[in-house]
């Protein structure tokens, strides 16, 4: 049985962070303001839980109209995400900058469905233990949560076993990630907000200040080396 977590594999929105709503904002103003197109209510809740392949593929189907490619729509966005946030700022979730200051040192990656531009525009505001050695985002994959490619890059370039590796989410679909990829997976409702099914996950915790090292550890005894299917 082995005697500790080998490593710890983050989500980004509605887990550290709430910004979801902040990049629907910013979507909708730069759809708006640089392509003429005025998004619905349903896209902007279409975003929340969701990776940027699955919401332009959205965008693109509902709106023929739209000639920017992916990489363009999240560029346009990005660009006007700091505007937003400069208004509305970012909600850190509660226990996120403590348990990254207690993972610290350990092997851990970021595993987002957020452009690699996105995410580097929240790691400062969470602080210096925020920095991770692997950024898994958007751009990375070509399939995105369920899918596990996400986790399955992060994992193999951590060099770790996937059966030791603690997976924390708050979507459904990051969640099947997850247990596709033989992590053990962790449940947060603080950021579900999209009310996803979170019964997928080995273990659903109220907020990140309930993932305590000794939760952590009692984790891999219960699930670890192979019992984490």
């Amino acid at each position: 049985m082995p005697a500790s977590i080998s490593g710890f594999l983050f989500d980004l929105d509605g887990t550290l962070v709430d910004s979801e709503r902040e990049t629907a904002e910013a979507m909708a103003r730069a759809l708006e303001r640089k392509h003429g197109i005025t998004i619905e209510q349903y896209d902007r809740d279409f975003i929340i839980g969701r990776s940027w392949i699955a919401i332009y593929d959205s965008l693109k189907a509902r709106y023929p109209q739209l000639t920017w490619t992916r990489a363009e729509t999240i560029a346009q966005t990005a660009d006007l995400r700091e505007e937003v946030i400069k208004e509305q700022g970012i909600t850190v979730l509660p226990g996120a900058r403590e348990m990254l200051a207690w993972t610290r040192g350990r092997p851990r990656a970021l595993v987002t469905g957020s452009s690699r531009l996105e995410v580097l525009q929240v790691l400062p505001i969470l602080g210096t233990d925020a920095a991770f050695e692997v950024i898994v985002a958007a751009e990375d994959v070509t399939r995105s949560k369920p899918a596990p490619d996400g986790y399955l890059a992060a994992i193999a370039t951590l060099g770790v076993a996937a059966a030791t590796c603690l997976v924390v989410e708050d979507s459904q679909a990051g969640i099947a990630a997850g247990r596709t990829a033989g992590c053990i997976v962790v449940g947060v409702r603080a950021g579900n907000f999209g009310g996803w099914d979170q019964s997928g996950a080995h273990l659903v915790i109220d907020t990140l200040e309930d993932l305590t090292p000794a939760l952590v550890d009692r984790l891999c005894a219960d699930y670890g080396s192979g019992g984490a299917s």
